[in-house]
């Protein structure tokens, strides 16, 4: 019976042109380790497609083909769904340039959400266009021009004065106090056109991350948890996010490749104070 069985299957992969051996080969393959480490960052960072996976991967020191883990990444169910978009062509009369240096044009802009009880609170986003790291995000109820200069203040007393700083052309930038300030310290405040937010690509780009990464992301009962969230995501986004700019690696590992820092300028790692806790310590203090 078996004779006529094993005749049987012969003549079948002859017919089909097919190896025996490939026939009965079963695969050896083991995928459980990246299936972890997929599973793992699907959970820390969800809204981050295959290709973040697969920098994030490679920049922790795991070499793995791209087409293997892809394969693993469909398998486990993993792909996220991408809404398409009719666009626009883009017509910029003076096309976004990536500065020379760090510390040579900044980005700055704000955004608006709400909390779980209905609140609404801001956020003012300053990044540099050299590496796109990002040097603060300011959260508060209430963000008035003085409020942008204390920031302003604070991030060049760390990391030198800019020769430009782009934005739009909100109340807060185009307030008296904002232009004498700039006047006062040789900085060129660079207005976009109105209704032309692609002139300040990067920080929207930005923008989109952020928003997808926290604000969507997760329900806020009061501004402290905003903050301290904001601060997990900047430090993993500078440290960890691979950026497809800057060839897949982070924005201050990128920095540090390309341009070393000068002295003690960019030493401090600790993230700064907000404006309302710097302002709770120095009433303890009194």
């Amino acid at each position: 019976m078996r004779t006529e069985r094993r005749k049987d299957i012969g003549k079948a992969c002859r017919l089909l042109k097919l190896s025996r051996s490939s026939l009965h080969y079963q695969s050896i393959k083991d995928d459980n380790a990246i299936i972890s480490k997929l599973q793992q960052l699907a959970v820390t960072n969800p809204v981050e497609g295959f290709w973040k996976c697969y920098g994030r991967l490679r920049n922790e020191g795991n070499i793995i083909n791209h087409k293997r883990l892809h394969r693993v990444y469909k398998q486990i169910g993993m792909p996220l769904r991408r809404k398409v978009k009719k666009r626009i062509t883009a017509r910029v009369k003076e096309p976004l340039e990536v500065p020379e240096a760090f510390t040579h044009t900044w980005s700055i802009d704000f955004m608006s959400d709400a909390l779980s009880n209905g609140t609404k609170f801001r956020s003012f986003n300053v990044i540099d266009d050299y590496n796109r790291e990002v040097l603060f995000i300011e959260t508060d109820y209430s963000l008035k021009s003085s409020r942008v200069i204390w920031v302003l203040k604070h991030l060049i007393n760390r990391y030198g004065k800019p020769k430009k700083i782009r934005m739009d052309n909100g109340p807060e930038f185009v307030a008296k106090l904002a232009q004498q300030w700039s006047a006062g310290n040789e900085i060129e405040f660079k207005y976009i056109q109105p209704g032309k937010p692609t002139q300040n690509a990067y920080v929207e780009r930005f923008n989109k991350s952020y928003r997808g990464g926290v604000l969507d992301a997760y329900l806020f009962d009061g501004i402290d948890e905003v903050r301290e969230v904001t601060q997990q995501w900047v430090d993993d986004y500078n440290n960890a996010r691979p950026h497809d700019a800057l060839g897949g690696v982070p924005p201050i590992k990128y920095r540090e490749l390309n341009s070393p820092p000068v002295g003690l300028r960019y030493a401090p790692a600790t993230p700064p104070l907000h404006y309302a806790q710097q302002a709770d310590t120095l009433n303890g203090l009194k």
